[in-house]
Parts: structure tokens; sequence; C-alpha cells
């Protein structure tokens, strides 16, 4: 199978599948039992008939939810999320507003995750039952196990508060002004205007909290990558290439975890989605102004365009990462190729 077919058909199955995505997210957004007037209206406002008449008509609460849904299909089509009722301002743009912070979050999680998780996962399996596998394993389970944000309000105590090692909550100090927006991540605009001082500053905010999501991430992979790679090396043909006198680095580097790595790339998808829209709790720990504050705040508020748009930003994110893994399973899967 060529890699244009490939990609054409698993393009194909994905429309269907977002279709499906934005009825499952105006169906909950609007089974949701609370009203948007109640907590976007002041109270004085409430008990007028004509204002409160006035705010359903401008929102399109008034009509069907069958014709709610398909206005809001067809706006979504043309790429218009609609306005938020809380922030009045297009929901695209306070997704343009908010995403890159949590992008360049996550981007350096899971770079850290991947790091720590392969070269932990490798050591454990390759000395398997050793010292080194049981301190490995333990790292995986406390990694996994531990609360997130209970390492990162004892992250912030100690290395902040106490030892003052790195920078405290914030993308960036509060004297320092952002640098010139190109793509809204912080880092990639202070090396394009050769503003080296706040790309120092923004890498230091980034440390901490890069670091407590990773450390999570890096327990999942390493897990992953030990049973898989552990699975591998008992195969005819790891043994083969052993007894042919190849050198043992070799035969685990190329021969056993480029074949290991399949399930692993699945992990790393997937958990890169995680971090892209499930890091609600770090963000409001460390005051980082990405997605997951904006869902959050949504929410309380009962900002339904707002938590649609949210919504389907989340999953179209989550469809995305898969079709990137699926297109790399191609590369890395000979039998999808000759299939």
């Amino acid at each position: 199978m060529s890699l244009q077919v490939y990609i054409l058909r698993r393009f194909l199955f994905v429309i269907p599948l977002l279709l499906g995505i934005t009825v499952v997210a105006f169906v909950i957004a609007n089974a949701v039992p609370a009203d948007p007037i109640n907590a976007n209206l002041p109270q004085n406002a409430l008990n007028d008939e004509r204002l409160v008449q006035a705010f359903r008509e401008k929102w399109g609460l008034d009509k069907p939810p069958v014709e709610q849904y398909l206005t809001y299909l067809g706006n979504l089509l043309r790429g218009d999320m609609g306005v938020s009722i809380k922030t009045r301002n297009p929901i695209l743009d306070d997704i343009r507003q908010f995403l890159p912070a949590t992008i360049e979050l996550a981007t350096f999680s899971i770079v850290i995750g991947l790091a720590l998780g392969i070269s932990v996962g490798v050591v454990s399996a390759v000395w398997k039952n050793s010292l080194i596998d049981y301190l490995a394993r333990t790292f995986v389970v406390i990694g996994v196990s531990f609360p997130v944000f209970v390492l990162a309000l004892v992250g912030l105590t100690v290395f902040h508060v106490q030892l003052g090692w790195v920078a405290g909550p914030g993308r960036l100090d509060f004297i320092i002004r952002n640098p010139p927006h190109v793509t809204g991540l912080f880092t990639i605009d202070s090396i394009l205007a050769g503003q080296w001082d706040k790309l120092g500053n923004a890498l230091s905010h980034l440390v901490l909290p890069s670091i407590i999501l990773g450390s999570y991430v890096a327990g999942i992979i390493a897990r992953i990558t030990r049973s898989s790679l552990l699975e591998v090396l008992g195969m005819d043909y790891v043994r083969t290439a052993r007894s042919k006198g190849v050198h043992e680095r070799r035969v685990i580097m190329r021969h056993a975890l480029a074949n290991a790595m399949i399930p692993v790339v699945t992990i790393i998808g997937i958990s890169y989605g995680n971090l892209l829209v499930g890091s609600v709790l770090i963000e409001s720990i460390f005051a980082w102004p990405g997605i997951g504050r904006y869902a959050f705040r949504a929410s309380t508020s009962q900002d339904f365009p707002a938590i649609m748009g949210v919504s389907i930003l989340i999953a179209f994110i989550y469809v995305a990462v898969n079709f990137i893994v699926d297109i790399l399973y191609y590369f890395l899967d000979p039998r999808i190729r000759v299939a």
C-alpha cells in the first residue's frame, strides 16, 4: 500500500469521526443542568423579562436544539466557533491567545518525558531483575502514582520559595514584557527577536512545571518501553543476531528497540494529547495562561459557546495526534506497507 493511499484512507475515516464529535459536544453542552442566563446576567436584570428574552435571542437560546446545532455546524464549517458569552470575544481569538502557552508547556514536558522514559525503560529491560531494574521500576511507580498537583505544590514551595532555584508562577517575570508576538510561544518568539534575556526568563519559568508533567509521562513511557523491549528481546531474530556475533548495543538499538517502539509511539501520542488538554491543575497552580484555565473559567460561568469550542478543540487535538501516530505506523511497521 502506498503512503498516499494509506493517508487518504485514514483521512476518510476521520471525517465522520469529527462530525460525530460535534454532535456529542453539542448534546453534552446542552445537557448540563445549568442556565447561562443566571450565570451571566446580573441579579437585577434577571427580574426584567425583556432583558432575559433579548439575551436568549442574541445567543440563539430561544431556537430549537436541532436548529441551534445546524446553525453552529454551518458556522463551524466556515471557521466561526461563535462568540464567548463571558469574554465577548470570538472563541477562535480566545483559543489563539491561550493555546500557544499550553503547546509550549506540553512540548517541553513531552520532550522531558521522552528522554527520561525511553532511557529508563531501555536500561530497565537490558538489566532485567538487577538493582538498576528495581530502581527504575521504583521511579516508574512514583512517577505514575504520585499526584501531579502535590508535586507542583511541593516543587513551588521547595525550589522556588525556599531555595530560589527556579522562577515562580507565570510565563515571565512581572517586570518583563512579552516578546514580539509571532507564534505565541515565548521561547520561539524570543529567539526570533534575538531577546536572549527573555528566552532565559521564559525557560526558567518552564523548568519546574515541565519536569513535573514530564515525570508523570516518563513513568508511563518507561513502563511501556520496558515491557515491549523485553518481549522483543526474547524473539528469534534477536537471538539469531546475537549468535552471529553482532555487538549487543547494535542488537538492542537497531534490531530490538526499533520494533519495540510501535506501542511506545501510541503512548507518546496519547500522552502528548493529554498534556495539551489535561493540565488544568498545573496551569492553575503555576498561573499558566493556557487553554486549561480558559476551559475551567468557561465551565464555571456556563459559557456554552466557549465550552463547545474548547470541547471540539480537545477532540480535534486527539484526532490529529492519533492521525499522526497512524502515519508513523506506516514507517515503523512494514506489515502495513505490504498489506
